[in-house]
């Protein structure tokens, strides 16, 4: 390449620029140096092309590294760009000298800027008068056979003999970063591997501590999994907390059969269902003639669950007297039964569980705060089911599976439409509410199918179903028609013509509802975007 007519450089001028082997040598080695020194790789790359400015009097390097689609450029260091600019200096390939530099592979000298009309010079500015004394040289960063960046630097105009070697000297920098970064992309791409075998042994970890008789795999389940797993093989008193109906007694049976008890005798006591004088009596025994009706003696419930856990829900009902004598149980697991003077000792592990406001209680003197601290030594809070809503379709269809064997009827899948009802709506029973929706859709359900009509009047909610009434005929038909394409779709798995068949219209129609009825279907069947329809 020689240079245009009236741009030769002077020999004198080429012995001005010192562009002696040692000096070559000595910059070579200054690079060498910073890429063993190991530091992050953007103050790796601008310490670079400081020696490269210092030692050679190459100005405004730059380099740009291949963007993760390997689409484009994007800027890795460049000295004197605000960090906040970064992110728009960019090329793609054939874009400007940079742009061809990664479309090609190959390096491009520019012997004088102003004479180049590619150049687009948007990471650095040079004025016009700039332009016409500076040369341009860029390079690719190649590993293997990919390009993965670009190192490029302005010089003084110089001939091309001179430019030339200086090219093959930046040629072998490019080498040197474009090792660094092929360590790094492997370092990364392992790190990227050790993260993900962490996350799937990590979710085969949780899986594995779920409790049989759980469901649910949101992030509030998981935590309530670790915590019954953190206490089982402990005889540390539990109190469960949670909203009626979250599940406070499949926790509680969880723990029993995840201890060393599990052998021995699991007694369930509802505290709430029995009143002061029979709740004494249940728990702690009675002796015959101690009350009207005592016409034998009968041990309690604590000399029941001897060896084993008893399990006391509902504990807030309890009265003050009964909180006095369970204290004494907590603390030297001692009682006597109703009407003896004779004192048992037990070896009992106790599980409570409340869904009120016990901290309440204690302030306003219903609940004893000695109680409180006895048995609050490992809490665990079960979330309502509104705050687990990731939970709702896995524990809809168990309860679908558990109900149709239970009726003897074949349910092949929950519409979606009640699927969006039971999703929206609120759950104030928690999952004791939606198990018993279930029952009653899979009692009304005839064609295999739970519809949003098969839920409980409490659901259906003009936000949630099929709007009621209260909607106009064509809003309710809309609706109606886009449930029916919708699940028809998910039946033959986004499959047009099967769908048509099913619902015995055209494909032509289908294809004509969908678009319509603004029915997302390459959401719904992501395998069909790069398919044809069948």
């Amino acid at each position: 390449m020689d240079l245009p007519d009236g741009d030769k450089v002077s020999p004198l001028r080429c012995a001005e620029s010192n562009c002696s082997p040692l000096r070559d040598l000595r910059a070579l080695h200054a690079t060498a140096e910073v890429l063993a020194a190991g530091s992050g790789q953007e103050e790796m790359l601008l310490k670079i092309l400081q020696t490269l400015e210092t030692e050679l009097g190459m100005t405004r390097g730059t380099v740009m590294l291949v963007s993760p689609d390997g689409s484009e450029l994007q800027l890795a260091a460049a000295a004197g760009v605000a960090h906040g600019e970064r992110g728009k200096l960019r090329y793609r390939a054939g874009e400007g000298i940079t742009g061809e530099v990664l479309r090609t592979g190959k390096s491009i000298i520019v012997p004088r800027i102003s004479a180049e009309p590619r150049f687009q010079g948007r990471i650095h500015s040079r004025d016009q008068s700039e332009k016409t004394r500076l040369s341009f040289i860029c390079v690719p960063v190649v590993v293997g056979s990919q390009v993965v960046g670009t190192l490029a630097v302005d010089l003084a105009c110089r001939d091309l003999a001179e430019l030339e070697q200086q090219e093959q000297l930046l040629a072998i920098v490019a080498g040197m970063i474009a090792h660094d970064v092929k360590a790094r992309r492997l370092a990364q791409l392992q790190r990227k591997a050790l993260e993900s075998e962490n996350l799937k042994l990590r979710d085969a970890l949780e899986e594995n501590i779920r409790p049989a008789n759980m469901v649910g795999n949101s992030t509030a389940a998981r935590e309530v999994y670790r915590r019954i797993n953190q206490v089982a093989g402990a005889n540390t008193t539990c109190l469960i907390r949670g909203e009626s109906g979250t599940g406070k007694e499949l926790v509680a049976t969880a723990i029993h059969f995840l201890s060393a008890r599990r052998d021995s005798p699991f007694i369930k006591v509802n505290c709430a269902a029995l009143s002061d004088t029979l709740l004494e009596s249940e728990l702690f025994g009675h002796e015959r003639g101690a009350f009207s009706g005592a016409l034998n003696s009968r041990i309690g419930r604590f000399e029941e669950a001897n060896g084993g856990t008893l399990f006391l829900d509902e504990i807030g009902d309890f009265s003050p007297t009964v909180q006095v004598k369970l204290l004494r149980v907590l603390q030297e697991r001692q009682f006597e039964r109703v009407g003896s003077n004779n004192t048992y000792t037990i070896d009992v592990r106790i599980i409570t569980a409340t869904n009120r406001d016990l901290e309440t209680a204690v302030k306003n003197g219903s609940f004893r705060q000695d109680l409180y601290y006895r048995i609050n030594v490992f809490p665990i809070w079960l979330p309502p089911l509104r705050e687990r809503r990731d939970d709702i379709l896995l524990l809809a269809n168990y309860f679908v599976q558990k109900y149709a064997k239970q009726m003897n009827k074949r349910i092949h899948r929950i519409s979606t439409q009640a699927i969006n009802m039971m999703i929206a709506y609120h759950w104030p029973g928690n999952v004791r509410e939606l198990e018993n929706c279930i029952e009653h859709a899979v009692l009304l359900s005839d064609d295999g199918v739970i519809a949003g009509h098969h839920l409980p009047p409490t659901l259906q909610m003009p936000d949630s179903s099929d709007r009621t009434a209260s909607g106009s005929f064509k809003l309710l038909t809309t609706s109606f028609e886009r449930d029916l394409i919708t699940d028809a779709l998910k039946r033959t798995e986004g499959n047009i013509n099967a769908a048509a068949r099913d619902l015995g219209i055209s494909p032509r129609m289908v294809r004509y509802k969908v678009q319509n009825l603004d029915i997302d279907y390459q959401s719904l069947f992501k395998r069909a975007r790069g398919g044809t329809e069948q």
